[in-house]
Formats: structure tokens, sequence, C-alpha cells
């Protein structure tokens, strides 16, 4: 009877156990269906308003605009938005900046579906610690994603918004494009985007030369774009590389003895001036082009654009003007710009703005466009209404006599001559020498610089109003006032003028006395290659006659008529070339010029200060001769 007592209890027994455990699978399959239906719903309602996966490809890069010089092989600058970016196929990118990326950012991205359950878990058990939202855990997918298409706020909506639309991305594509995607999409640095313009940005170099160690660096910078890529904050950076290289190292990318050189070897970042080159000329052309297709369409498109600045000549322009003001300032001359063009196109082959652009005003504490003896981004060759030429602006006047008829061999007399009151009180002009030379010819008064002679030639044989017209008919485009505004002073260099228009001038004496305005881009493209514009031929427009060019330019050449001022061995004579050359001088001396010319270059240098305070007794011949003739030895040869 016990027996069966006992028997009985355990059957019980057994049925109320069998009942709990049914129950606690019934619940079990219960919660399971109600998390999987939770999750459905999730699914459906944070990914109602999501972009599709698909849209990614369809997704159109912001592209910089690129400006070349001539050859397209040098990059002088680049125009962006809020986005540096250029687009590179895998195949493009290094192994090595690949492993770095993997290593750094997500070990298993060949292996798991889009997400890391380790690594969430792991942030979410460290956000708990923490009690912030801080550590995301995310894998390459989920940062491509979070990059293109979510905000950058740390929530829990965001979170699984992030991790349906990366389960998707990995779900509709391959990992190869998913890590080609990634690796053109992610942030550098400020406003550099993707591993080539990285590579540029940094190393000034495409991203399929990079070396081990700068791979490590750009991977590196992933983590904290921001911060890292700062110059104050290159010891993080470096660390950071550190942990790259290690990670590579555990991960079986590279042996430990390539970790321990890479480690050791310094990196050369590129240098602040790398990112702009050529800047006065640079900008000059952003300004242009600006007014032709607007800011947004340039920062965003890709377009190339060709100019047709020369690089060699442009350095050999940038050293020869930094030397010329080094030694000019025992004469308190500051600044000095250069132009060269080629006269028979317009193409604008070097320009100079200033002694130099990287540099800070001078003095420290100088207001710069006010009280800046030097003031380094001001583009004198193009900035404003100009300078005064001084006697540079002689030969316009002499061209204009020629063209009414008047030869090199007519004479005038240098003498004292009143010609009449302007400004309220005679106008009596003296030569540089204050001596008088008698009867001279034209020649003799244009190849010396006289001044009473000039004056002599604009007032009785050319016309003051024809004088200046023919200034204009040449290519100076800021004689805007009256002609009596100026009066006859204009022919010793009384009204302001650009160094550029100065240069483009000149070279319709060089061109046979064809003008072809000057002209700064060869050829645009789109981001395709498609040509959008083209300089296919700046076509030439004849405005004096070639006999009176010719006469120009055989004075200025002419070594024997200008030896009783400049000397035979002035630095104004070429022995084994034909250069025509004139220098100016302005009242107190506050600016110097040379221009000069070969029937292929045209060359202007102006010396000065940017505030218009006046050098110490230096002429044209002094600071700004030897800057021309370095310029013009150097490309001569």
């Amino acid at each position: 009877m016990k027996k069966r007592n006992i028997f009985i209890f355990e059957k019980k027994k057994r049925k109320k156990i069998i009942k709990i455990v049914e129950y606690l699978v019934l619940g079990f399959l219960i919660l399971l269906f109600s998390f999987l239906s939770l999750s459905i719903l999730a699914f459906i309602y944070y990914a109602g308003d999501l972009p599709r996966p698909e849209k990614f490809t369809e997704k159109t890069f912001i592209k910089s605009t690129k400006i070349f010089d001539r050859t397209g092989e040098i990059l002088l600058y680049e125009m962006y938005g809020e986005e540096k970016r250029e687009i590179v196929s895998l195949s493009e990118i290094p192994e090595h900046l690949k492993q770095a990326v993997l290593a750094a950012e997500d070990a298993d991205f060949y292996s798991h579906f889009g997400i890391d359950m380790r690594g969430i878990m792991r942030s979410v058990l460290i956000n708990l610690k923490i009690k912030q939202p801080t550590y995301g855990g995310s894998t390459i997918t989920q940062q491509l994603i979070r990059s293109s298409f979510l905000t950058q706020e740390k929530t829990i909506v965001r979170k699984v918004r992030e991790i349906i639309l990366a389960l998707e991305l990995e779900r509709k594509y391959e990992k190869e494009e998913i890590l080609e995607w990634y690796l053109n999409q992610i942030p550098f640095g400020p406003n550099v985007y993707g591993v080539e313009s990285a590579s540029k940005y940094f190393f000034s170099k495409p991203v399929n030369n990079i070396s081990l160690e700068e791979s490590s660096i750009l991977a590196a910078l992933i983590q904290a774009p921001g911060r890292l890529s700062m110059d104050a904050n290159k010891e993080d950076l470096i660390a950071r590389q550190n942990y790259v290289l290690n990670r590579m190292e555990e991960e079986g990318y590279i042996s430990e003895e390539e970790k321990k050189s890479a480690k050791e070897k310094e990196i050369q970042f590129t240098k602040k001036s790398s990112f702009i080159r050529a800047p006065h000329f640079v900008i000059d052309v952003q300004e242009e082009l600006l007014k032709k297709y607007g800011r947004d369409f340039l920062e965003k498109e890709g377009l190339k654009i060709y100019t047709t600045l020369d690089m060699n000549l442009q350095e050999i322009a940038e050293k020869a003007v930094k030397k010329g003001v080094e030694r000019n300032k025992s004469y308190n001359a500051n600044n000095a710009a250069l132009v060269a063009m080629d006269p028979k196109t317009g193409q604008i082959l070097s320009m100079v703005g200033s002694a130099d652009w990287f540099s800070e005003p001078y003095p420290a504490n100088c207001q710069p466009g006010k009280s800046c003896l030097f003031d380094p981004e001001v583009n004198v060759a193009t900035y404003g209404m100009g300078r005064q030429p001084g006697s540079s602006f002689k030969p316009f006047v002499y061209a204009s006599a020629f063209e009414k008829g008047y030869t090199d061999s007519y004479i005038v007399v240098d003498e004292e001559t009143n010609f009449g009151i302007y400004g309220g009180k005679p106008y009596i002009p003296q030569n540089y020498d204050g001596l008088f030379r008698g009867p001279v010819t034209l020649r003799e008064a244009l190849a010396q610089s006289l001044n009473i002679p000039s004056v002599k030639v604009l007032v009785y044989l050319s016309g003051l109003e024809e004088g200046i017209n023919m200034a204009k008919k040449l290519g100076i485009t800021t004689l805007t006032r009256e002609s009596s505004f100026y009066g006859p002073s204009i022919v010793l260099g009384g009204g302001e003028v650009r160094l550029l228009d100065m240069v483009a001038s000149y070279g319709v004496f060089a061109n046979n006395g064809l003008k072809v305005p000057p002209v700064s881009i060869l050829r645009i493209e789109d981001s395709e290659g498609n040509i959008l514009e083209e300089n296919k031929s700046n076509s030439p427009q004849r405005v004096i006659k070639a006999s009176t060019a010719e006469t120009i330019t055989s004075i200025l050449s002419d070594n024997v008529s200008r030896s009783p001022v400049f000397g035979p061995n002035s630095r104004l004579y070429f022995p084994f070339n034909t250069v025509a050359v004139k220098t100016g001088t302005t009242n107190e001396y506050k600016d110097g010029w040379t221009i000069g010319y070969t029937s292929s270059i045209v060359v202007g240098v102006w010396t000065g200060n940017s505030n218009n305070v006046p050098m110490r007794n230096a002429d044209g011949i002094v600071v700004a001769a030897p800057i021309w003739r370095e310029f013009m030895d150097t490309v001569l040869k």
C-alpha cells in the first residue's frame, strides 16, 4: 500500500514538472514570437522612411573643381565646399591601406553580415557602465550607412535604423563594393573625404603611391578626423597610428619588422604652401570662374580647369621676386610683382602678385589694405585702379605720334618749357637730371627717357586725347576719366595703370601691332572629360601699323641711343639677344617699373610699397630692372 502511494505521488510530480516545462516552452515561444513580431514591426516602422539601399549607388558624390597648370599635370588649387572628394576604384587602393582600415575599424568585416553582435554587446556594457550612449561597436557597413544617410546623433532610434539599413545593404551588395564606397565616402579631416583626397591633402600624392606608414596614418584619422588632423594633435595621431600598426600585426597583415620600421619612419606631411600654387594667378582665375559658373556649381561638379600658367616660369618668377625684394629692402622697397605673357597668344605664363603670398604682412602691427608696406594677399598685378607707371607709359604716346606719320628721326628741342596752367599752376616739367640737351631725335628722346621732349611729343605731335586713346587701344583699362583730368603729365606716368594691362599693351609692340587680350584659361572640362569651353584661338586684332610697332621695338632695344643716360652695359642690355625694354619711376620714388619683351615673351615688373610709401632714392633701373633681368636671363637661356 505504501509503495503504491509513493508511485502515485511520483507520477503526479512528473506530470506537474511536465506541465511546468510545457508552460515554460509555451512562454518562451510566446516571448520569441512577440520578439520577432516586435522586431518585424520595428523594422517596418523604422524602415518606412529609410532610403533604399540601392540609393547608395545612385548617390551623387560631391566633387571638387581642380585648377591645373598648362600641362594638366600640376594641380594648382582645388575648389570645394563642404566636401573635398575624389573617387577611386578599390583596385587603385593599396592592400596595406585596406588592411590598415580593416584592422583598426572592423577586423571581422568579411565574416559578419553587417553588424557585429560581439561589438554591439561590448559597447552596450560600456555605455551602461558610463551611463552615456558613447560607444557604438559599429562595423564598416554601419559607419558607411551613418555617414551617407543618417545623422551623427547617438540615440537608440538612430542605432536601430542604422542596423536595419546595414543588414539590407549587406544583403544586396558584395563586400568589395561596400568597402570601396566606404573608402571613398568617409571623412579624414577638414572637408576632406575619401582616401584619394586625403592622400593628396596630407601627403601630396595619389593614394596608389602611399607607403605603409602613410596608410596607417590615414587609417588612424578615421577615429576622430576633426581632432586628429589638427597640427596641435600630432602626438595623438601618432599614438593612434601605432595602435593601427599593432592591430595590423595582430591580424597577420604585417610582420613585426615591418611594424617597427613603419613606426620609426618620419611622416612627411604636406606643407600648407602646397595647397595652393601660384596663388595670385589662381585667385584671379577663380574669380573669373565664379562670375561664369557660380560657387555652388564649381564646388560640387568636379570641373577640370586647364590654365595658361607655365609652372617652370612661375617658379623662376617667384624666386626672382623674393630675392629682389630682400635686396630692395635697403631702399625701403618691400614689395614687388611680376607678369609674363606670350604676346602671340595672350596667354599669361606667370603671375606673381606680391613678394610672398604665404608670409605675414609687414610691419607686424599694420592694417592690411591700409598701412602695410607689404601686403601679401593683394595682387598688385591686377588690383584696383593700379599704380602710376612713370616713364614706362611713354612708348604709347610715341606710338601715337608715329601712327600720325612722324618718324624716329624727327627732332624736338629739349629745353625748359612752360606748357600752360594745369592744376592751377604753370606746368614746367624737368628732366630726371635737371639738364637740357637741345635738339634731339624722337629715338634719342624715348631711348633716354627725356621728360621735356616726351611732353612735347604728347602736346604738339600726338595730342593729349589721341595719346590717351592710344594707351586704351593697346590695352590700358584704367584711364576712365576725361583727358583734361590727366593733362600733359600723363606721358610721364600721371595716371594709374595695372601691371597686367601694361604687359598686355607692350605685347602689341612685340606682336608687330597685333593686339591679343590676356587669357588665363585654356579649356574647361566637366567631371566626365567633356569640353565645356576651349580657347582654341585668341584672335589678334590690328590696332597699330606694323611699322609703328617695329619702330618702338627698335628704339627700346637700341643700346647705343640709350647709353648716354643708362650707360653701355646696363641691366637693360643683352649683347646676344634683341630685347626691347623700358623703365619707369614715379614722383617721390613711389613706384619702380621695368617692362621688356622679345618676339615670344613680354615681362613686366613693379616694385614699391603696398601703402604707397616712397622708396629711398630708388628708380626703376635700380629696384625693378634686377628682378626683370634675372627672370629674362633664365628664360632666354
